[in-house]
């Protein structure tokens, strides 16, 4: 619970007052990903291939007690349900696919996980995945591609659950605007938000 506190603005902004007030003037508190949503934090990721074969978010994998994937992904937790579908859009299908061992949007057993990530007959899991109306906006975006459109859960998505969500609701390019809220240095955040918005 802490950590999805510390990433609300409003967290931030306090400690970053009272840091300045009480520990140092000169102190500044921010985060470089402050102003970025998950998918926007995703499309930076999937710029670079160097991390492909290192990286994971699994939650699976990094447990301290009991069983772990063989591979660095599980592929059945939120965590990897969330990951796999915030970088497909901004993805080469084969890439992702090669980092993950597998499709997870092509397996019907994943519905229920994907359900709960896009708020569709289930509550979004307590875990720290990205909100439901980013889920939305990716799936949508991918239901627009032909690599993706004829996937299992990116079918049944533009068939059953996109008629029911409101158009706006499903934009992606509103999901990649930095927000203005943060506490980044001008000067830094001058040199940054192109890269950012781009």
């Amino acid at each position: 619970m802490n950590q999805r506190w510390s990433k609300v603005w409003r967290c931030g902004r306090g400690f970053g007052e009272y840091a300045q007030r009480y520990l140092a003037a000169d102190l500044k508190y921010y985060s470089l990903l402050r102003p970025l949503s998950e998918l926007a934090v995703a499309r930076q990721f999937a710029r670079i291939d160097r991390y492909d074969a290192h990286f994971s978010s699994c939650n699976r994998n990094f447990h301290i007690l009991g069983e772990r994937p063989v591979n660095r992904w599980c592929g059945v937790c939120p965590k990897c349900h969330f990951v796999f579908l915030a970088l497909a859009p901004f993805m080469p299908k084969p890439r992702l696919v090669g980092i993950f061992g597998r499709n997870l949007l092509d397996d019907p057993g994943q519905i229920p996980g994907y359900d709960a990530l896009l708020e569709y007959r289930d509550h979004k899991p307590f875990e720290c995945v990205g909100e439901g109306r980013e889920s939305r906006a990716a799936m949508a975006a991918l239901v627009e591609r032909p690599e993706w459109r004829e996937d299992e859960l990116v079918a049944r998505f533009a068939r059953e659950i996109r008629p029911q969500i409101v158009i706006d609701d499903l934009d992606l390019a509103r999901l990649l605007i930095p927000d203005a809220e943060h506490r980044i240095p001008a000067a830094l955040w001058a040199r940054l938000r192109g890269q950012f918005a781009a």
